[in-house]
């Protein structure tokens, strides 16, 4: 893995940039992998992520009780996962998550309950709160893949 890159932001209005940024040198077959505890920013950044990506903005809502939602996009299909209530691994394959890997630009929530379908090319995104400061958000961006060096480059 390449040295994790850190970063802070202070409002959510950096999270929104940030999220934007990103989305901006994403293509279909990126899976960026969002950790962090409840509450920490992941969806926030996801919605963002995503509205960045839309000719027409439109509601993006939590897929937590869902698991996925899809939206189209100017650069294909992102898929939205928050798998924080799923119960089988085997509900993966059956969501279409693995095939949607390959297929669409996909943000995962709680990425822990990929287990071994986790994609080895994917972004890691640990986001935490700030004790003292509210709306602080600490990201640390993780990787193994060398492309993910380059897309970061001047997105950071």
């Amino acid at each position: 893995m390449n040295t994790p890159v850190e970063i802070s932001l202070n409002s959510p209005e950096e999270t929104q940039a940030l999220a934007a940024r990103l989305g901006a040198v994403l293509a279909v077959g990126d899976v960026l992998l969002l950790e962090g505890e409840i509450g920490s920013g992941k969806t926030h950044f996801a919605r963002a992520l995503i509205q960045s990506l839309m000719s027409v903005p439109e509601d993006v809502p939590s897929p937590t009780f869902t698991l996925v939602q899809t939206y189209d996009t100017r650069i294909g299909e992102v898929w939205h996962s928050d798998l924080y209530r799923l119960s089988d691994i085997n509900e993966i394959e059956e969501l279409g998550l693995t095939q949607a890997f390959d297929e669409a630009v996909c943000l995962i929530e709680w990425p822990e309950k990929l287990e071994q379908l986790e994609p080895p090319s994917a972004l890691r995104v640990h986001f935490q709160t700030d004790a003292d400061h509210c709306e602080t958000r600490h990201l640390n961006f993780g990787w193994t893949d060398p492309k993910w060096l380059r897309k970061l480059e001047g997105t950071l």
